[in-house]
């Protein structure tokens, strides 16, 4: 027995640990050490020395699978107490199973970029991948910069890839710039090819802190007649900024761009915008886009925008009453007994209820509509509830205001929805609803009611100024949908001029031609090699410093190209296309391009043009747009780069087709 024990105890001591599965234990000159299988590095294998540094080894050792990692931590924790603390938050490890679940295997798509540092057809940690891919997470949903140094986003991190070093609030800010300025060199690169032109919206922003912003959008149709828009830049304007110093801040955004030559319209989301900044865009930009002699197609302003402001006119109008409303409204609401005999003396009147009563919301002019239209329903309601305040009483005369001012509001509304929602908005689809507003408010000014006719006149005198200034381009982007052609022009043009609508349809008719010259004009040059296309088209300003320029806009009126004037004449001789819900204007014209060469070109860029800026988030707001908090506190360039590279993601992910250069490829799950 003896003997056997001495025999046992002289037999080698077997290596429990699971760390050892990894290392390969050698014996060389009486010194052991622990080479690992995965990078042959070699450790100390001493019984002596323990296991700590195999394990830290494993874990920084770039050749093993994360799998390997989640056994190793998962024995870790075994041996350790059951509660995980973490800057002082504690998580029950006893709510987890005893032992991890087996990850499952996450493989990218082949198709990497050359520069990864990792193969990612395999399940190895790339932690510069994934920090990327956290920037890019908080870029693409605005999340706040600062989640990163949250304590519960840690402790989610590290329990999910104990190998990823959380970064700091301000390494992943340069991080989100990084991607910024990749995207930004994408884009450049996108509008420098461009075959057409573009258009350009400005729209002006504020924070809840009273900052002022600019924001630029570049709309353009592409060369696979798709509709397209990216913001170019976002702006902070500091409190030296003035308005006439906002021309230059444009100017040199263009300029930054290299887009100065390709503008073909600018569109302003105010009606009010100063026209000296306008002017002074047009004098800059002038030599090198094409453009009718009185500028019209240069100066734009925001459809839903004018809508929006002779909306308020309407709603500031009838403030007095809106205010009885709305707290006869607040008194139904204000108990259950009450709302139960509103219900019934509602019954007894014969209206039916399937309209509840509701509050408005100010801010939203539309919530404002819609508690004046229920309300109008219920009137005679109102009228019959003994215990109301009798300072909510409202007289005959003002619930018919009321009942006007509803129908006005819910045309603006109606009109405005089709603009906000619409996933295409060609520049085509304004011009009916437009007009349609016009014969409104002529209509509202004969009111015999002289407090409504009185507001009409108001209303229309803000739409006018509108319609001067934005008539052009919507008759010529109207006349470039084949479904109506000149025929929608002069149907509604009768409507709105009577006896002198003629002489306004010849100028819509001698506008489109005029566009349409310079176009040949310069596809006469592209044709001669002295121009290439999406170069700058001729414009209609003279300089007396250059003997010959105009010389060949001379030279195609006189020669009478067959070519060229057909091509428009040819559009409008023919029939017009038979209206159908299905109809897309932009794959139309990108069939019939061969048949009208000349006038698709121009027809690219008119449709491209925005007519409107309001996203239909904001469509009602009373105030304008305006950035959140956690928008607008990151400083001016880092805002920029977050809000223009978000909308450049967000493109991306739209893209039906991946793109290589997405910063996070798409990801499929193999099931084990």
């Amino acid at each position: 027995m003896e003997v056997a024990n001495e025999s046992t105890a002289k037999k080698p001591k077997r290596l429990t640990s699971v760390v050892w599965n990894h290392f390969e234990r050698v014996k060389k000159a009486n010194i052991c050490y622990a080479v690992c299988v995965h990078c042959n590095k070699k450790l100390s294998g001493s019984s002596n020395s323990g296991t700590t540094h195999l394990r830290n080894h494993l874990m920084r050792c770039l050749k093993r699978s994360n799998y390997d990692v989640s056994q190793l931590l998962a024995v870790k924790r075994r041996k350790k107490e059951n509660t995980l603390t973490i800057a002082n938050i504690s998580y029950d490890e006893g709510q987890r199973k005893e032992d991890y679940m087996k990850p499952t295997i996450v493989k990218y798509e082949q198709d990497q970029r050359k520069d990864e540092a990792f193969n990612l057809g395999s399940s190895w940690f790339d932690p510069e991948r994934s920090r990327l891919d956290l920037a890019r997470m908080i870029i693409l949903h605005g999340y706040p910069l600062a989640m990163v140094e949250q304590v519960g986003f840690k402790v989610f991190v590290k329990n999910m890839q104990p190998l990823f070093d959380v970064v700091h609030n301000s390494t992943i800010e340069l991080s989100c710039v990084e991607i910024y300025m990749k995207e930004k060199q994408r884009i450049y690169d996108i509008l420098s090819k461009l075959q057409g032109r573009i258009n350009l919206a400005i729209e002006m922003w504020s924070s809840p802190e009273n900052s002022k912003y600019v924001c630029l959008t570049a709309h353009y149709v592409d060369d696979e007649w798709k509709l397209q828009k990216k913001i170019l830049n976002f702006l902070t304007l500091d409190s030296s900024h003035t308005e006439d110093m906002l021309s230059d801040v444009i100017i040199k955004c263009l300029m930054d761009w290299d887009i100065d030559c390709k503008l073909f319209a600018m569109t302003f989301d105010d009606c009010s915008t100063n026209d000296d900044i306008v002017s002074r865009i047009k004098d800059q930009v002038s030599e090198s886009r094409p453009r009718l002699s009185n500028g019209q197609l240069l100066d734009v302003r925001s459809a839903a925008h004018v809508l929006n402001s002779i909306a308020q006119d309407a709603i500031e109008a009838l403030q007095v009453v809106i205010q009885k409303i709305r707290g006869s409204v607040k008194y139904v609401k204000s108990s259950q007994s009450i709302l139960g005999k509103f219900n019934e003396i509602a019954q007894q009147q014969g209206i039916d209820n399937h309209k509840i009563v509701v509050l408005d919301y100010p801010i939203r002019w539309n919530s404002t509509y819609m508690m004046l239209e229920t309300a109008v329903e219920y009137r005679n309601v109102f009228h019959h509830l003994p215990e109301l305040d009798p300072d909510f009483a409202l007289s005959d005369e003002e619930w018919e205001r009321a009942s006007s001012i509803v129908s006005y509001l819910k045309l603006l509304i109606e009109i405005i929805n089709v603009f906000s929602s619409n996933k295409c908005p060609t520049a085509n689809i304004y011009f009916p609803e437009i007009c349609h507003v016009h014969i409104q408010l002529i209509e509202w000014c004969k009111s015999s009611d002289a407090f409504l006719s009185s507001l009409a006149t108001k209303m229309k005198a803000k739409f006018d100024k509108y319609w001067s200034k934005c008539s052009l381009a919507l008759a010529v982007a109207a006349i470039l949908d084949p479904r109506f052609k000149m025929k929608l022009v002069e149907y509604y043009y009768s409507q709105i001029y009577g006896s002198t609508a003629l002489e306004r349809i010849k100028e819509a008719s001698d506008g489109i031609k005029e566009l349409f010259n310079a176009y040949s004009i310069c596809s006469t040059l592209i044709d001669q090699g002295s121009a290439l296309p999406g170069s700058s088209l001729p414009s209609s300003s003279n300089d007396t410093r250059d003997r010959l320029k105009g010389f060949d806009k001379f030279l195609h009126e006189t020669s009478q190209s067959q070519t060229a004037i057909s091509d428009l004449e040819k559009y409008l001789d023919e029939p017009v296309f038979p209206c159908n819900c299905d109809f897309n204007i932009l794959n139309w014209w990108r069939v019939h391009t061969p048949r009208y060469p000349i006038l698709s070109m121009m027809a690219r860029d008119v449709l491209g043009t925005p007519m409107s800026t309001v996203a239909q988030e904001f469509a009602f707001n009373a105030g304008g747009r305006m950035l959140d908090s956690n928008q607008s506190s990151p400083p001016p360039d880092t805002q920029q780069a977050l809000i223009c590279t978000r909308d450049w993601l967000r493109t991306q992910s739209d893209d039906a087709t991946p793109s290589s250069s997405h910063y996070a490829l798409p990801l499929y799950v193999e099931a084990n």
